[in-house]
């Protein structure tokens, strides 16, 4: 089934943001990439491995917001060579990093593009974190993981759904 929604439109069931928020309805798809100056920090069990004020934030329709950081603001020693990858439409290859905090790997807990795709050429040497398995925060408010188990979205309180991967999202 062909992809509904463009962010043109948002949709009868989709919530309507209070003050201070916004909807995931009217992001765009394609996606955009917005600049971030909020302090944006991951962590793993209380230890740094990244932090930032110079973010990117890639907004796509029914999507949490990802947060992608400098890749010169993460703690490289941390984060360990690929073990694998996936491919977005719009942004091309994503590699996965594995991130290792004391003796604990967390794999999987990262991603990035090397390589991005056309009008994606902004997120080379940024890398996004999944807040499923390590903790992220913007502005010292701790992201909670997009539902669903596969995206990497940060869902925030300034974001209002619902978010795809939701019970009952998969037919957009």
């Amino acid at each position: 089934m062909p992809w509904r929604y463009n962010g043109e439109r948002r949709p009868d069931f989709a919530r309507v943001p209070q003050a201070g928020q916004e909807s995931v309805w009217d992001y765009p798809r394609p996606p955009r990439i917005e600049t971030v100056t909020r302090q944006v920090r991951v962590q793993y069990a209380g230890r740094l491995v990244a932090e930032s004020t110079r973010c990117l934030r890639v907004c796509e329709t029914a999507s949490a917001p990802a947060y992608y950081l400098p890749n010169e603001d993460i703690v490289q020693r941390l984060v360990l060579e690929p073990g694998s990858s996936t491919v977005c439409e719009w942004k091309g290859l994503a590699v996965h990093w594995t991130v290792l905090v004391a003796t604990e790997a967390v794999r999987r807990a990262a991603w990035s593009y090397p390589r991005p795709s056309g009008d994606y050429g902004a997120l080379r040497d940024y890398t996004a974190f999944y807040p499923a398995l390590i903790e992220c925060f913007v502005d010292g408010v701790a992201a909670l993981p997009q539902p669903g188990g596969y995206y990497g979205g940060w869902v925030t309180p300034e974001i209002t759904g619902p978010v795809k991967g939701e019970p009952g999202t998969e037919d957009w």
